[in-house]
């Protein structure tokens, strides 16, 4: 059973908490969600070596991955660049490309010291959920994202520390694929929830 658990959890599939808001509203604080480890190859534990390429990650892909700055710790964010694009932030609005990211703005939330916008971005044909804080700088930039990296940032835009802050991420700290939310639970002292039980957009 042992054996059949370290196989599991090494090389096909893992779960994770996610600790902080960076991607709200696609994931919250307290969700648990499966993490495909097999979807960009498999990889040795530890060495992090890929023994067999399977895919590659897309622009749109929520993303499980050690930052270059905190080496062994599990960061979770949205790829916006692989390699080879120029990505550009500019007044709160993305480009890829020197083409404009798609966004419909669904929702505006006054909120004590914020604004927030709630809006759907579109990549590479594939829509998610994304926020702004329109009382907070745009934090505009342009960058090209370096062969065998990418480029993540959170779908909280004005509330996620990102490769705006910490840079691109190499290939070979990926751990894996975000597909879905299997459950619900803030903290030992509230219900587990199964209310947003689905796949990752």
């Amino acid at each position: 059973v042992l054996a059949a658990v370290f196989v599991l959890r090494s090389f096909l599939f893992e779960p994770f908490q996610i600790p902080s808001s960076s991607m709200v509203p696609t994931l919250t604080v307290g969700d648990y969600i499966l993490v495909n480890k097999f979807t960009y190859g498999i990889r040795l534990p530890v060495a992090r070596t890929k023994v067999l390429d399977i895919g590659e990650p897309e622009r749109g892909d929520v993303m499980v991955f050690y930052p270059p700055h905190q080496n062994d710790t599990y960061y979770i964010k949205r790829v916006i660049g692989v390699p080879g694009d120029r990505v550009e932030y500019r007044n709160k609005t993305l480009f890829v490309n020197g083409e404009q990211v798609p966004q419909e703005w669904l929702a505006a939330v006054p909120n004590g010291r914020s604004r927030v916008h709630m809006g759907q971005e579109t990549v590479d044909g594939d829509s998610h959920l994304m926020q702004v804080d329109m009382l907070r700088p745009a934090r505009d930039f342009a960058v090209r994202v370096k062969p065998g990296h990418y480029f993540m940032m959170g779908d909280n835009r004005d509330n996620s520390s990102d490769s705006r802050v910490w840079g691109q991420v190499a290939e070979r700290d990926i751990v894996g694929k975000a597909v879905a939310i299997w459950m619900h639970w803030e903290s030992l002292l509230s219900v587990p929830s199964f209310d947003r039980l689905g796949l990752i957009d």
